[in-house]
């Protein structure tokens, strides 16, 4: 039985400007509020214990192989997603990602494939085990330059997340040497005169080994976002009747409205309903 929930929401920012219904305001108006700030990996690491790499950042791509491939083991892993790109008067932007273009698995497969010979030239191992997500498996003593995660550089400007200095050439020079493949490769083509926007770039992010030992407090874990579900997936859930519900999705006002804060609000007024602890994106936690 669900005696408690607490929703991950997207940015407060959302809610402005949107008349609140009354059982909303009330609950607001009675709710205790705190102002945690931070970003959305604070607002995650809120709710999950997770060994960081030194720049703060999880191991997402190693997380997310083993939720995909169950493979992940003790290797080291790196994202190279693939992506959409198009030029415009200020530089070139990253406008789509992974699941975002409907890749088809038969194609995503042809696509790693035709990749592959380049970075096996650098000791590399390109898989795509889901079409929205590709892999490298690194050599353990590679140093890697400090590497964006992928929706940070979404609607940005490639060039200014591209990694840097010496250690970023070489990352530099395989998305070079891989965009011109896909933008050559007869399937990009084909989605062209279909309509579909062109997997003409890689991303590489999220690098990092399995950690020993996740945690959180939740019985029950609801979330579209692989991340999630790969970390509750190696975690050990715990008992009672606390749920985590990932809502970071919804934004439209209206929507989060009607689907999930109105129900679950007359559920906690009914009694149907302990608690209910909302996290926003930019940290008011209600």
């Amino acid at each position: 039985m669900i005696v408690a929930a607490t929703l991950l929401l997207p940015g407060s920012s959302l809610l402005q400007g949107v008349a609140l219904p009354p059982v909303l305001a009330r609950a607001l108006a009675r709710a205790d509020l705190q102002v945690l700030g931070g970003d959305a990996q604070d607002q995650l690491a809120r709710h999950f214990t997770c060994q960081p790499d030194a720049a703060g950042r999880w191991p997402v791509a190693a997380l997310t192989r083993q939720l995909d491939a169950v493979d992940a083991g003790d290797g080291r892993w790196l994202r190279a997603d693939p992506a959409h790109i198009a030029a415009d008067m200020q530089g070139v932007r990253m406008l789509a990602h992974g699941p975002a273009l409907a890749i088809a698995p038969d194609h995503g497969a042809q696509l790693a494939a035709s990749l592959a010979p380049v970075f096996d030239a650098h000791g590399l191992q390109l898989s795509a085990p889901d079409p929205a997500r590709w892999y490298l498996r690194l050599p353990a003593a590679m140093v890697l330059p400090p590497l964006v995660d992928i929706d940070q550089v979404l609607g940005d400007d490639l060039f200014d997340h591209l990694p840097q200095g010496e250690p970023g050439r070489l990352w530099r020079s395989l998305l070079s040497e891989t965009q011109v493949l896909l933008h050559q490769h007869p399937l990009n083509a084909r989605r062209s005169a279909q309509g579909q926007a062109a997997v003409n770039s890689l991303w590489f992010w999220g690098a990092g080994s399995l950690p020993d030992r996740i945690e959180h407090g939740y019985a029950q874990i609801r979330s579209p976002d692989p991340r999630l579900q790969a970390m509750a997936k190696v975690a050990d859930s715990v008992a009672g009747g606390h749920q985590l519900v990932d809502l970071r999705h919804l934004r439209n006002a209206q929507t989060l409205l009607d689907q999930a804060l109105l129900p679950l609000l007359v559920a906690l007024e009914k009694g149907e309903l302990e608690q209910l602890q909302l996290d926003f994106a930019d940290g008011l936690h209600y």
